[in-house]
């Protein structure tokens, strides 16, 4: 079938088998007679959103209406985000109300159109109860949902897109076409392009083929420009090859030649960073890209044998390879920049519930949606918070009856969905028409795990975990069983009736095979079981709507607009959170599950008050007053002195996946001190543990030392020894990696800067980075290039006092008054620099002599005559050079300050992650948002914006 040009495809009802009858829909959260917005206190905010680098407003919208317990950031981001029309018509939203009624009363009509409720009442009860949910944020649907439906505009659902290409220039060419309008409309796709023949056969013609590597520049190049050319955002793109294609290891090198290039040229001094001028000579960056392994490869690996490389128009063999060689090809480019990941390719087809259809050979970018080519998947995620009860003797459980009943709403709700949603590409809405596939997840995972007492990595929280993962995935296809025989089956479900039914048995027999744990997890164990055997009686019967029901998504906006403190099946990123306040500003708090944790495992309140007074002031659990060591791993992270470790993300992956239809979006993370052979062994355990994909990231991989200066050094040290002329000069002695360092943010005459030192671990200032006003501006570019000049000095061996007797009591503007209590007036920039770096670098003889004294000094010489403190009170260490304010040498673990008091961190962060470096003196390792901004942090294999909800690739 060839795609349409004349618009996007339009929804259609299924044509697979039908009774007359409609839905039952109980009541879960509502009463009768109450609309669910009487239920709560609204009240008017003011949305301004601003760029905190440069003071640029991003958005504002003054006035809209929200409930009184939603928090600050989830107002900000579904107001910048979600309300529609132009900001200051009339027709601009400006209530979450008028949100919320765009969706649902959508969905409720096509529900009543299409046959789906039993009476007008039943339609009504869907509704109220849908918008409770919403209201509440129990659950919500993914992004395009809230960007489309209820508009004008083509009412697009779905978040995650598989294409095809097949060996012909016209399927290549088509391919381009149908991604970038994927991208155009800000979603992303994914595609196996192991059909196309490789470099090493011939064309009809007689020449060699070019071969998929050489198609994927054009591809992302394409990819690149539309990003440029619209959203800030990079455009999501997954590239999948199978390991028997005989250009395999072209693909597995290709994003380690590019890493090497741009290392290459940020030396020779281009702008490399990202979004930098020259950053787009550099190929393959806008796609992940993922090696699809199947058994027999896996099995050489294990044996060490021998494996084919097959003929892409014949099958046959053309080359044999030696297995082990090629994996560890494969971890040596993942630890070099992160890339490919691994797709288990009979494990995802063995969970296949439609292969009479077509194999599945793909997924989206983020790798938790994985069915057939050309197809969709729209998503939504549950809350698991929300389900975490007392009961009346104070002992926790979760509400696995009420959950089930949200399933069951949220799965009727996205079902109904896809009988009037558009989609991109014909080809894509006659697949999702026919195979109706539906990603209900969940978030909070992480936070649930902790609140309980349960370590992350542990066996308790594994089971808790997969058996709320198979209470949801059993309770989706039993309400799937029952869909079909109100509005009928699948239309692909006739052919695939007994493969569908063989993964709902091995869904089933997974759940009876998992270990139960404790008095948690049982009752919702038990639960699943009974919804599994529903699934198994009602399936035989009437069949079943949906031929996918679950995936585990990264859930990053919409994790922001529920308020969830972690995202996905991830773990907490850290103990204290950055939190914004409604009458602006922020403070930081520490996770409201921890005291919930100290409770569950036994701890008195006056214990859990001293705790968490302990983790606010050091961002741990180390060594907290009354807490046993044995407890310490229910507080353990994804970042920190104790962060969990890889193969403990591997395994709760391996908890969750037997009872998923689809994957998840993970990736796990290691840390730089990473080795080849601990990546080979997480993929290799990948395999054994049943997952369908997998994902690494090394710290600090793509911004390594170039390997230009190793080679170089190598190459010096072989040259043989010459007799030369000794000439004596000032060798530079450059910080180690992690440094100790300080950010000062300062105003001097109404000018805003912020200032940051960082200093050897054991002798004194080394470098100093300055930002002032806006990017571009000839005061930022001076102030860059003297820092710069500075810094170069100082590691040259120039001493501080040097630079402050120059410095100090220069005149220029701006000038006048400061914010610092120390340095209450400057006589300009420079003035205020080093008077500062001077009171926190050098000791007080040195500064005394050029006359800098802080403000207690001042005043102690006021009450006493003298600037110095009596000998009870000098502290010797803090006299030292080596020694600034609030600086530490780096520990062992790699931080690199020390932990900061909490009105200090809250004041200098602006998200979670900043607060955590500044907290736990870490460097995260994530990008800088494009928007606003702030520093990223991780969802699933992506990054995700706490600041404005923007993503780095996922909806």
């Amino acid at each position: 079938m060839t795609e349409t040009t004349s618009g996007p495809a339009r929804g259609s009802r299924s044509k697979g088998s039908k009774a007359n009858k409609g839905l039952r829909i109980e009541r879960i959260h509502t009463t009768p007679g109450v609309h669910p917005y009487d239920e709560v206190v609204w009240e008017r905010r003011d949305v301004v959103m601003t760029n905190w680098r440069d003071g640029s407003v991003n958005f504002e919208q003054r006035g809209v209406e929200f409930p009184d317990f939603w928090s600050v950031n989830a107002v900000n981001i579904v107001t910048s985000k979600y309300f529609r029309g132009a900001v200051g018509s009339p027709d601009r939203e400006a209530s979450l109300k008028q949100l919320i009624d765009r969706v649902v009363r959508t969905y409720r009509k096509a529900g009543e159109d299409n046959g789906y409720f039993a009476s007008p009442a039943d339609a009504e009860i869907f509704d109220h109860e849908l918008t409770y949910a919403l209201l509440h944020q129990v659950f919500s649907f993914n992004s395009p949902v809230w960007f489309n439906v209820g508009t004008k505009q083509p009412q697009q659902v779905s978040a995650c897109f598989i294409l095809s290409v097949d060996d012909s220039m016209e399927s290549i060419l088509d391919w381009y076409k149908e991604e970038g309008m994927i991208f155009k409309g800000g979603s992303g796709a994914g595609l196996n392009l192991s059909r196309i023949r490789s470099s090493k056969e011939l064309l009809s013609s007689g020449g060699n083929a070019s071969g998929p590597v050489s198609f994927m520049r054009g591809a992302d190049a394409s990819a690149g420009t539309i990003k440029s050319g619209g959203a800030t955002r990079r455009a999501a793109k997954m590239v999948v090859l199978d390991v028997d294609h005989p250009d395999v290891e072209a693909f597995i090198e290709t994003k380690v030649k590019e890493e090497e290039k741009i290392r290459a040229l940020r030396d020779a001094g281009f702008d490399m960073d990202l979004g930098g001028d020259d950053i787009t000579s550099v190929q393959y960056q806008n796609a992940n890209n993922s090696v699809r392994v199947n058994d027999t490869f896996m099995k050489a690996v294990e044996s060490g044998s021998s494996f084919g490389l097959r003929s892409r128009m014949t099958g046959e063999p053309i080359e044999e390879i030696d297995a082990k060689t090629l994996f560890r090809k494969m971890a040596e480019a993942a630890w070099a920049c992160a890339d490919p990941g691994i797709q288990y390719d009979d494990t995802i087809n063995h969970w296949h519930t439609s292969p009479e259809s077509g194999r599945i050979t793909a997924s989206n970018p983020c790798s938790e949606y994985m069915h057939l080519d050309n197809s969709s998947c729209n998503l939504a995620s549950l809350n698991l918070m929300k389900f975490l009860q007392d009961d009346d003797a104070g002992n926790q459980r979760f509400d696995a009856e009420r959950f089930a009943k949200v399933v069951e709403l949220v799965i009727t709700a996205m079902d109904i969905s896809i009988c009037f949603a558009d989609f991109p590409t014909e080809k894509i809405g006659e697949t999702t028409r026919a195979f109706r596939q539906l990603g209900i997840g969940y978030a909070n995972l992480g936070a649930l795990l902790m609140a309980t007492g349960h370590a992350y990595d542990s066996d308790g929280g594994r089971a808790l975990a997969g058996a709320i993962t198979s209470l949801m995935t059993g309770t989706s296809y039993k309400r799937s069983a029952e869909l079909a025989a109100v509005v009928g089956t699948y239309d692909g479900y006739a052919r695939n009736a007994d493969a569908h039914k063989r993964v709902m048995k091995q869904h089933s027999d997974a759940n009876a095979a998992a270990k139960r744990m404790d008095d948690l997890d049982t009752p919702v164990w038990a639960a699943a079981t009974e919804a599994w055997q529903d699934v198994l009686r009602l399936g035989e019967k009437s069949g079943y709507r949906n031929a996918q029901a679950s995936v585990l998504a990264p859930t990053g906006t919409i994790g922001l607009m529920m308020d969830c403190d972690t995202t996905g099946v991830e773990p907490d990123l850290a103990l204290v959170k950055f939190k914004k306040l409604v009458g602006g500003g922020s403070m930081q708090i520490v996770n409201n599950t921890v005291p919930k944790a100290l409770k569950r495992l036994g701890y008195q309140e006056e214990q859990v008050e001293a705790i968490v007074a302990h983790i606010a002031e050091h961002g741990n659990v180390i060594d907290a007053p009354g807490l046993k060591p044995a407890h310490y791993e229910v507080f353990d992270c994804a970042m920190g002195e104790r962060s969990i470790s890889p193969m403990g993300h591997v395994r709760m992956m391996a908890a969750a996946q037997p009872f998923l239809s689809g994957a998840i979006s993970k990736t796990v993370n290691m840390p730089e001190s990473a080795t080849v052979e601990e990546i080979e062994e997480i993929y290799f355990e990948g395999w054994k543990l049943g997952l369908k994909a997998l994902a690494i990231y090394r710290d600090n991989c793509k911004v390594g030392q170039p390997l230009s200066a190793k080679k170089k050094e190598e190459k010096e040290q072989a040259e043989p020894e010459v007799e030369k002329v000794v000439e004596y000069r000032p060798v530079r002695r450059r910080l180690p990696k992690g440094r100790p360092g300080i950010t000062t943010s300062f105003t001097v005459g109404g000018a805003e800067g912020y200032m940051t030192a960082n200093s050897y671990p054991d002798d004194g200032l080394g470098e100093v980075f300055l930002k002032m006003s806006k990017q571009g501006s000839t005061l930022a570019g001076m102030m860059d290039a003297f820092s710069i000049a500075v810094s170069v000095g100082l590691q040259y061996g120039v001493p501080l006092e040097t630079y402050v007797s120059k410095f100090t009591n220069m005149r220029f503007e701006p000038a006048g008054m400061t914010d610092d209590p120390d340095v209450r007036m400057a006589q300009s920039i420079v003035d205020y620099i080093f008077r500062r770096l001077a009171l926190d670098f050098l000791p007080f003889e040195t500064r005394s002599a050029l006359g800098i004294h802080s403000a207690e000094e001042r005043q102690r010489h006021l009450e006493t005559g003298s600037y110095e403190a009596a000998d009870d009170e000098v502290d010797v260490e803090g006299l030292a050079q080596s020694a600034p304010r609030h600086v530490t040498a780096p520990k062992s673990s790699g931080s690199s300050s020390q932990p900061r008091s909490g009105s200090e961190s809250a004041k200098e962060a602006h998200s979670s992650t900043e607060l955590v470096e500044i907290q736990l003196g870490l460097n995260a390792d994530a990008p800088l948002c494009f928007s606003c901004g702030t520093k990223m942090r991780r969802a699933g294999s992506c990054y995700l914006c706490e600041g404005c909800g923007s993503t780095s690739g996922c909806s």
